[in-house]
């Protein structure tokens, strides 16, 4: 893409004034304007259920109005940032001062009594900084003609350090019903106080750290390591224990022909399946591109985590979003180099149709998720709907960054790891496989492959749900370091087990099932949304429902493919380690 078309697409996106400099690097002099930026409303219970700040008949300010644009993230979060033009100065006091006089009608009242009855909620950025307020409330005498009253005075206290602002808050008072024909004047008042809390500490007050430092979460931490310590334990005791019988027994070469005939007679398991074990996965073109896409999402969430800690990503609206789309697009070259490395090895031909399979399907699996989930924000008028110009910024990166390093991804693993390198030969007829018992048959394997991952990660979910859908802001990202690699460790011990028994029971089709056992993890995630979502949340609608079980749905493809590479590819080590020290011939 030329030069001239990003300028021209950065001018679409950015094409309204500039704020002033002093609201990016968070100083100000004395009697310095300071911006108060409207941002959003809409129903409490219902976090993706926003709309435009004016979208009410709130008092909006004439002329061509100031917007704030603060990255990718911050756009598809549903943020549009408009400057109120409240006169607000730094460390000048402010009395009650009128907004405007807003004049009732019955279309405005009818609005203004829907919010209040959906506990409408808005929220304010002063300085990058969030306030909250709800609309009004009901009269607690709910037989009165005028249960609904509007807030119309706005009181912010502003405290600051030098130069700089540290902590803002907002009250709401004077409630006024509501009154076909009634004139209600808006009010505001600004207070400042002086603090002496650093500006690197003044976004701690929007931490919880009772709810997200509780006793519970420690000792989730504790439990999800103790089991991994006794999986690991368990599985290399078993494991080794019995391949080394196994080999003990398969290796003897001193024994009479009598008894090495009843051995040969009675050899059972996975060592009879060594000539068909390696045999080419059906589907392999698939197979490769999820393995592939499942290993640069393991990637780039131990990358995102690890800036977050670094960076305190949790502090800048949209921050976390635009990290993982810039991420995801530059370790791209992850998932064509394991695709394309594994789809040579397995004797692939059709590599290029490997090669777009691997660059476009977790994309294009989000894409579909999202246009429709973009439909429904269209209809309903809401901030949630990602504009045109976002759309064209989020496809470019994909096209002109992420697909090009797919590309490159994929002829570099063709070539540098593509050789066959298996320790048996494959037989040219398929060995038929025995029927066995029902727990030992490959969807059963699958499907309980996923619960112990499940269960190391189970609290951590609840936090996770909790922070994105409750209005908390998730910050232990430690905690969820540690998870991730327990979830890992458990995954892969889990998914070699399952794998070990499936030959076992001379079934060598262990590609997929290993990929299967691990993936079931995010089919456990989902019940548990579904469960969250009746048992822990007030959401209604099909605006809400529709985008709650969409983004989770989203959530749930990415653990899913995730786990689902990192089983597979542990299982594929142990298959290669036991059957490199048997004789194959």
């Amino acid at each position: 893409m030329s030069l001239r078309l990003l300028s021209f697409i950065a001018a679409v996106l950015v094409s309204s004034p500039v704020a002033l400099s002093s609201d990016y690097d968070h100083k100000y002099q004395p009697d310095d304007p300071v911006t108060l930026w409207v941002n959003k409303v809409g129903p409490y219970n219902n976090p993706q259920e926003t709309y435009n700040y004016y979208s009410l008949p709130f008092c909006h300010p004439g002329g061509k109005l100031a917007h704030k644009w603060g990255g990718l993230g911050e756009v598809l979060g549903g943020n549009e940032l408009i400057d109120s033009t409240i006169d607000i100065k730094f460390q000048k006091n402010v009395d009650k001062s009128t907004i405007c006089e807003l004049d009732l009608d019955e279309a405005k009242i009818k609005q203004f009594k829907d919010a209040i009855e959906n506990s409408y909620w808005f929220e304010f950025f002063m300085d990058d900084l969030p306030l909250w307020g709800f609309v009004g409330e009901l009269h607690p005498d709910r037989n009165s003609d005028n249960k609904h009253v509007l807030y119309t005075h706005k009181s912010i206290i502003v405290k600051f350090n030098k130069d700089q602002i540290i902590h803002v808050n907002l009250t709401q008072e004077n409630p006024k019903p509501l009154e076909v024909g009634r004139q209600l004047e808006m009010t505001y008042s600004v207070k400042w106080i002086p603090t002496d809390i650093a500006f690197a500490r003044r976004f701690d007050v929007y931490l919880d750290y009772p709810f997200f430092e509780h006793q519970i979460h420690w000792f989730s931490i504790f439990n999800s390591f103790m089991m991994v310590i006794f999986l690991t334990g368990l599985v290399s005791m078993i494991l080794m224990r019995t391949l080394r019988n196994d080999y003990a027994k398969y290796a003897r070469e001193d024994d009479d022909l009598e008894t090495l005939e009843r051995d040969v007679s009675e050899e059972s398991g996975w060592k009879l399946v060594h000539g068909d074990v390696f045999r080419s996965p059906r589907n392999l073109v698939l197979l490769s591109a999820v393995v592939g896409t499942g290993s640069q999402l393991a990637l780039l969430v131990l990358l995102v985590i690890l800036l977050a800690i670094v960076g305190m990503l949790y502090v800048g609206r949209g921050s976390i979003v635009t990290t993982f789309i810039v991420c995801y697009a530059l370790t791209s070259f992850i998932s064509g180099y394991v695709s394309g490395g594994m789809y040579s090895r397995n004797g692939g031909k059709s590599w290029i149709k490997s090669m777009i399979l691997t660059a476009s399907l977790f994309p294009f699996l989000c894409f579909g998720i999202g246009f429709a989930l973009n439909t429904v924000a269209i209809f309903y008028g809401s901030l949630a709907a990602i504009p045109f110009g976002t759309m064209v910024v989020v496809f470019v990166i994909w096209a002109f960054i992420s697909f090009p390093l797919a590309l490159l991804g994929t002829v570099v693993g063709r070539n540098w790891s593509g050789a066959p390198n298996n320790p048996c030969r494959v037989k040219t007829i398929p060995r038929p496989i025995p029927e066995k018992k029902w727990y030992l048959t490959q969807s059963v394997v699958s499907l309980m492959g996923g619960l112990l991952p499940f269960g190391s990660i189970f609290i951590e979910m609840y936090f996770v749900f909790t922070s994105f859908w409750n209005y908390k802001v998730y910050y232990v990202y430690g905690f969820m370091l540690l998870v991730f690699v327990i979830l890992i460790i458990v995954t892969v011990c889990v998914t070699i087990v399952g794998t070990y028994f499936l030959l076992n029971a001379e079934n060598y089709h262990w590609q997929w099932t290993s990929f299967f056992s691990a993936a079931s993890t995010a089919v456990y995630v989902y019940l548990y949304s579904i469960y969250y979502y009746y048992v822990k949340t007030k959401m209604s609608g099909f605006f809400q429902t529709s985008f709650y079980f969409g983004y989770t749905m989203m959530f749930c493809l990415g653990i899913g493919i995730l786990c689902g590479a990192v089983g597979h590819l542990g299982s594929n080590l142990f298959v290669r380690r036991i059957y490199r020290n048997i004789k194959c011939d």
